[in-house]
């Protein structure tokens, strides 16, 4: 009792020698005044409320696709992410600008009302998904772009005044080279000052120990990698500026 193209669960008839069961999606079951087939070819049936009309159907969740399924379009097997909106675009129409009177000329110099729409961007859902894509054991690795800053010089002893010299020295001259950097002067032990580092997840760091004074070198980190190499004091802010412009040209 079926007819291909117009099948719909109104008046459909099983046959004596046949069974089969409709199956409905409970988004479909909210539909108002909808259209539906009407089992005979070139008829339709109007203003179909499902949960009213329907009769004999079991409401179940047939719709939700799970991984593995065929995509409709190219047939490519189906692949389940999570996701995390972080912008939206809204059509608002010409509802509010008709009620606010706000119009153009158009080319024919007759005012119309503008199409407006509404864009938004989440600030911190945009954080939240960068922590949940750029992160390790050890904490936050923040790409250069969104970094809280980009640069943590770190003195090994707060209480070495040539470290304490040394770190002071480079933050000075960092900065005067327009980098975002931050120096670590808290009177913490070593350990501590890297482990914060890691967790905070400032792009590079830059440690002041006992060979900076002794032998005039610094330690480098990439916090993404983890690569560190010893370069002289001297050539510090030039390959750390080196280093940044890498990362940001791998949007890292």
């Amino acid at each position: 009792g079926l007819q291909p193209g117009y099948m719909s669960p109104m008046g459909a008839d099983k046959p004596d020698n046949e069974t089969f069961f409709v199956l409905v999606d409970p988004s479909a079951m909210n539909v108002p005044n909808g259209v539906t087939g009407a089992n005979k070819a070139g008829y339709h049936y109007q203003n179909v409320n499902p949960s009213r009309d329907f009769q004999n159907v079991t409401v179940t969740t047939i719709r939700n696709m799970v991984a593995g399924d065929s995509c409709p379009h190219c047939g490519a097997p189906v692949e389940i992410v999570r996701g995390i909106e972080v912008g939206q675009v809204f059509e608002l129409g010409t509802k509010y600008s008709e009620a606010l009177h706000a119009t153009f000329l158009d080319q024919n110099g007759k005012a119309k009302p503008y199409v407006m729409g509404c864009y938004g961007i989440g600030v911190t859902r945009t954080i939240a998904a960068a922590i949940e894509q750029f992160h390790d054991e050890h904490g936050i690795m923040w790409p250069v772009a969104i970094a809280p800053f980009e640069v943590a010089i770190v003195p090994v002893s707060s209480k070495d005044q040539d470290q304490v010299r040394i770190a002071g020295d480079l933050y000075q001259a960092l900065k005067a080279a327009k980098a975002d950097v931050l120096l670590d002067d808290r009177n913490e032990r070593a350990g501590v000052k890297f482990n914060d580092a890691d967790l905070i997840g400032y792009p590079v760091r830059v440690t002041v120990g006992k060979k900076s004074a002794a032998e005039g070198t610094v330690e480098i980190k990439i916090r993404r990698t983890g690569e560190q190499e010893v370069v002289a004091i001297d050539q510090a802010v030039a390959r750390v500026q080196e280093i940044l412009a890498d990362l940001r040209s791998k949007n890292m």
